[in-house]
């Protein structure tokens, strides 16, 4: 069972939003775009919790915070929709009377009149879900729903609710690793362990034992081998002067907890031994990364109880884990789980995805929100980008923008001279702050096709390649796709850095590395040869060392007005178009901006 669509109306910043789903699926953007969002309205409409809470939304759940229309007395809803497809027997059981039917190239619910089209290959059952939230003005509270979107009621009648076992047998987890992991082996409501307890029936009768085994203590607290038992006698001596006491023995009593069922879920902690010879501590109190990998091994735990239906939504999986460790999450949730929704800012997550499994959101100032499906350029083959090109976008589709260069060596030297420009300049706004990656396309043929993927996805590009003989519509198909392509006016990066470079740090460059030839292989003479010998050995030297940081350490002994000028200029115009955000000035005091008044 999976989500194929979700629709979203007035909840946090998204007013309105229609999302496509085609299976397992990573959602990125930007910060605060609705990522954490998309997981919460799943929450809400799949969750078996949540409704449960006393309040299951509250003001800042709604957009604006807009729960009252104008006239202070019209709710405006949250309305969350969910389209559940590929359904169990089990749902389609259960929900017979509210099935309807979903047509999977097109996208869209059959209507009233199309029951013909029902036999269609392309045709399947799906479930409709529908949340709805509202403050009710009469009681004074928030209040939220979920129904069927088909029932068999009469059309004047209350929409049927869902009930919960339903929801129990969607099986929706929602993980927030990073805000709700410290509570993750806690017994509260709606946590990992909680929903492993449920899941495998262990809570029937379990509170109650607890409960009769912790009362049963004689005495609770052993008061009197403490120094609070002529405290209590004291206490007791005190209330025996207003309030008769009743029963043998003391009035008073310590207990481990106030036993009740919430009280004992919030009080009973889950232990662990850190170390060899180490006593056993309270879990919250295990390293980040030993926190985050105990709630994988949950996560197998719940997929195993649930294997053939558990859909996921976990939000950065990445958090202080090392690379391995992310990407064993990330396999773990695309192998075992029937769907899972991830947000994630890190490479190492975001390359185990298929492209067309990454949804990129937008929400532009009206709060509309936004997916697009992530495309491979036309022409770039699969193994051919799981090969060279995955981490690279993965990582540029997380920013603001990208600059592709045409190769390693202008990879390498975009990346030097930006660093000495920023260092030179404090009122650059570095271009790892301002979210503007620096990758390569692995070779001109490459070009095309990464400009017209970053173009399709919305992220603006910027291309720095070698002049070579391309014809007219070569050369418009880059321009189009790129914001800024700056073909260099020379043959290579390498004969640029030549042409550009002072002599003397060519000299500097090419002696330093004969120290380290050995071999001779560069034929770098120990006594300096004339200019043209320089540059030409700076060539050969560049392109034999190509892919091992040879432009790098020849730029790294330029000053910065020593850079090679096509470098400069093609980076001052990228941090031209994003400067550093200024710094708001304080607002004068207004107490001592009033003048004082004359006598």
């Amino acid at each position: 069972m999976r989500v194929s669509q979700l629709t979203i109306e007035n909840f946090r910043g998204i007013k309105k939003a229609v999302l496509q789903f085609t299976g397992h699926t990573l959602l990125i953007g930007g910060n605060n775009v609705g990522k954490s969002t998309v997981c919460e309205a799943l929450d809400l409409v799949l969750g078996p919790d949540r409704l449960n809470r006393s309040s299951p939304v509250e003001e800042f759940d709604f957009r604006n915070a807009g729960y009252l229309a104008a006239d202070g007395e019209t709710p405006v809803p949250i309305r969350i929709q969910a389209i559940l497809t590929d359904l169990t027997d089990d749902i389609k059981t259960m929900c017979a009377a509210n099935l309807e039917f979903w047509h999977k190239v097109e996208r869209r619910l059959l209507g009233e009149g199309e029951i013909a089209a029902a036999d269609d290959p392309n045709v399947e059952f799906c479930l409709r879900l529908i949340t709805i939230a509202k403050y009710d003005i009469e009681d004074d509270q928030f209040v939220a729903r979920t129904v069927y979107g088909r029932g068999d009621e009469d059309a004047d009648g209350e929409p049927k609710a869902i009930p919960s076992r339903v929801k129990r047998s969607i099986g929706f987890l929602y993980l927030r690793t990073i805000r709700t992991g410290s509570r993750a082996l806690s017994l509260e409501r709606g946590t990992l362990l909680d929903n492993i307890l449920r899941m495998k029936e262990a809570r029937k009768g379990m509170w109650e034992s607890i409960r009769t085994r912790l009362a049963s203590l004689e005495p609770p607290i052993d008061a009197e081998a403490t120094e609070l038992g002529p405290i209590l006698d004291e206490i007791e001596a005190r209330l025996a002067e207003y309030i008769a006491p009743g029963g043998d023995g003391r009035s008073t009593r310590l207990f481990v907890s106030q036993l009740t069922r919430e009280h004992l879920r919030k009080t009973i902690s889950f232990f662990l031994t850190m170390g060899k010879g180490e006593g056993a501590v309270p879990f919250q109190q295990a390293g980040t990364g030993t926190l985050n990998t105990l709630v994988l091994a949950l996560l197998t735990f719940i997929a195993d109880i649930k294997r053939d239906n558990v859909i996921f939504a976990m939000e950065e999986p990445e958090i202080a884990l090392p690379p391995h460790t992310q990407r064993r999450i990330a396999n773990y949730l695309l192998e075992e789980t029937s769907q899972c929704f991830v947000t994630s800012h890190s490479p190492y997550v975001i390359e185990r995805f298929e492209p067309d499994g990454i949804v990129k959101l937008n929400r532009d100032e009206h709060g509309d929100l936004s997916g697009t499906a992530i495309k491979l350029p036309t022409g770039m083959k699969a193994k051919n980008y799981r090969q060279n090109f995955r981490r690279a976008i993965a990582e540029a589709m997380l920013g603001q923008a990208v600059i592709v260069g045409e190769g390693i060596t202008e990879q390498d030297a975009l990346l030097v001279v930006a660093q000495k420009m920023e260092d030179n300049n404090p009122d650059l706004f570095q271009l790892d702050v301002a979210g503007v990656s620096v990758i390569n396309a692995d070779g001109d043929g490459n070009l095309e096709k990464m400009g017209a993927f970053f173009k399709e996805i919305g992220v603006p590009a910027f291309a720095f390649f070698d002049r070579k003989k391309r014809t007219a519509d070569d050369i418009k198909a880059l321009q189009d796709t790129y914001v800024v392509a700056c073909e260099i006016s020379h043959k290579g990066a390498e004969t640029m850095m030549a042409n550009e470079v002072p002599v003397v740090r060519q000299w500097q460059y090419l002696d330093a590395l004969r120290e380290q030839d050995t071999d001779g292989h560069f034929g770098i003479p120990t006594a300096r040869p004339d200019d043209a010998a320089i540059r030409a050995l700076t060539v050969s030297t560049l392109k034999g060392l190509k892919g091992e940081g040879g432009a790098a350490r020849l730029l790294e002994l330029c000053t910065p007005a020593e850079l090679p000028a096509t470098l400069t200029k093609f980076l001052s115009d990228i941090y031209q178009r994003y400067p550093k955000p200024k710094r708001k000035k304080p607002e004068p005091d207004a107490a001592k901006a009033v003048a004082p008044a004359k006598a």
